[in-house]
């Protein structure tokens, strides 16, 4: 037996990239044990994969823990948002997943919104305006482009709902990651009758939406995993709110997320409905609500621009230049053909100069959307917490305490949707919410950075720059 002070569960993060998986004393917070195997994704046009290699990542990724994992009392699965799954009668997939990232389905998303009553009719109904990334569009993609995959398809699922479907046999999802397809309505948290019949989709096709703290159920027989029959499996949710379930989010506090692509969000009691498509209504874990925004450009395009210039990503200098790194178009603002722009260069720029620009560039399209999303009595002054792959890079963090304007925290946990994976599977044995449990675990603790004055000339130059450049912006060139 592990020297555990309660009993062991499991949390799974299902990224894009790869499998992580922790095995957590419920008691304690402590991670006892981990591991990771990665997936692979297509290039080119599209961004898919094979959903099998998520199941045989996670078989790797609890091989890598070891006995820890057989002595687990419940798991639960945390997952990249938005896939489209598409499964035979057999529950094999009828062809690669369509990813968060493939934005085939733009033209899908404009029609979309255009047919059913525009964007204040979705924002009202399901909480978003549709977006290349959401699942509903990536259905109609099919519909158009592969009607023979649409015919042969008995169940549809998202990247999540089929790592849970394999260890119960049951098809559930959870109101978290179902509020990012564009088919629930956020209003009744039901499916919506009048979506579904016109993107021709059977609501028969899809999972039961599991409701928070109720067991999704439990590991069957005929699995290769080192879990024991009976094993209880929590609902499980979208990645983003996982996060927030791991860093035991209340209401008020915002989060930015720095990864391949940035997001900022904040739990609410009031439900989302942003007609201008800015900010994501999603639903959280819990019951309340996940309104978030998201870019497609963060640590990857600063990377890029570092890489470009031959510099460290830490070797930046103070800058009058302005870089808005929309290196894969941007999705806010909303500028899907968009590429990279540069203005103000000078025969003394230096590499320096151009790199923290490409920060300035990316941090300023996450904060133009942070008042979107906090609610309007939500207190200004709290620190902002830093997460995910960026946020223990000084110039990330310097870069956004001074366009912000607030203090910062840094939380030292690390593997935040896996924890909070755990944390929901931990709440199924001791009758906790999860949010509960990942603050008695002390999750969000770190360092907090004090606030400096913000930088409003480098903020109104960014917006002056990005408001002259939107013809040529929206224009852009397209991709595909």
């Amino acid at each position: 037996m592990s020297a555990a002070e309660g009993p062991l569960v499991v949390g799974v993060d299902t990224s894009t990239q790869s499998t992580k998986a922790l095995v957590v004393d419920a008691s304690t917070g402590r991670v006892v044990a981990g591991g990771q195997a990665p997936h692979t994704v297509s290039s080119g046009a599209g961004r898919e994969s094979d959903p099998r290699q998520w199941w045989d990542a996670l078989g790797e990724a609890l091989r890598q823990c070891g006995d820890a994992a057989r002595e687990a009392a419940a798991v639960s699965i945390g997952g990249q948002q938005h896939g489209l799954v598409t499964l035979d009668a057999q529950g094999e997939p009828v062809r690669p997943a369509l990813l968060w990232n493939d934005v085939r389905s733009a033209p899908q998303a404009r029609r979309l919104t255009e047919e059913l009553g525009g964007a204040k009719f979705w924002a009202e109904r399901t909480g978003s305006v549709p977006a290349a990334s959401f699942t509903v569009t990536k259905w109609a993609w099919l519909a158009e482009h592969e009607p023979e995959n649409l015919r042969a398809t008995k169940a549809v699922r998202l990247p999540h709902d089929y790592l849970t479907e394999r260890l119960t046999g049951q098809g559930t999802t959870d109101r978290g990651d179902v509020s990012g397809t564009g088919w629930w309505a956020s209003a009744t948290e039901t499916y919506d009758d009048e979506i579904l019949t016109h993107v021709g989709l059977d609501p028969a096709l899809l999972p039961r939406v599991v409701r928070p703290g109720e067991v999704a159920g439990t590991v069957r027989d005929g699995h290769d995993l080192p879990f024991a029959k009976g094993t209880l499996v929590a609902p499980g949710t979208g990645d983003n709110a996982a996060a927030a379930l791991g860093l035991g989010l209340r209401p008020g506090t915002a989060v930015l997320s720095l990864g391949t692509s940035g997001t900022v969000y904040a739990v609410s009691e009031r439900r989302p409905t942003d007609p201008t498509g800015t900010v994501a209504g999603f639903a959280d874990a819990h019951g309340d609500w996940l309104p978030l925004a998201c870019t497609l450009n963060c640590t990857l395009a600063v990377d890029r621009v570092a890489a470009l210039l031959g510099l460290d990503r830490e070797a930046v200098a103070p800058t009058d230049v302005t870089l808005l790194p929309y290196l894969d178009g941007e999705r806010t603002p909303n500028l899907p053909n968009a590429s990279g722009l540069l203005h103000g260069l000078r025969h003394d720029t230096t590499g320096g100069q151009l790199l923290q620009a490409a920060y300035d560039g990316a941090v300023h399209a996450l904060l133009g959307a942070l008042d979107l999303v906090l609610d309007e009595d939500a207190d200004r002054s709290t620190p902002l917490l830093l997460i995910g792959g960026g946020a223990r890079g000084t110039a990330w963090q310097q870069t956004v305490r001074r366009l912000s304007g607030r203090p910062v925290q840094v939380p030292e946990a690390k593997e935040l949707v896996a924890l909070g994976a755990a944390a929901q599977a931990a709440g199924l044995l001791t009758g906790e919410s999860p949010g509960a449990v990942a603050r008695r675990w002390n999750t969000a603790a770190g360092p907090v950075l004090d606030a400096v004055e913000r930088d409003e000339a480098a903020l109104a130059r960014i917006s002056g720059v990005l408001s002259d450049a939107s013809p040529l912006l929206e224009r852009g060139t397209d991709p595909s």
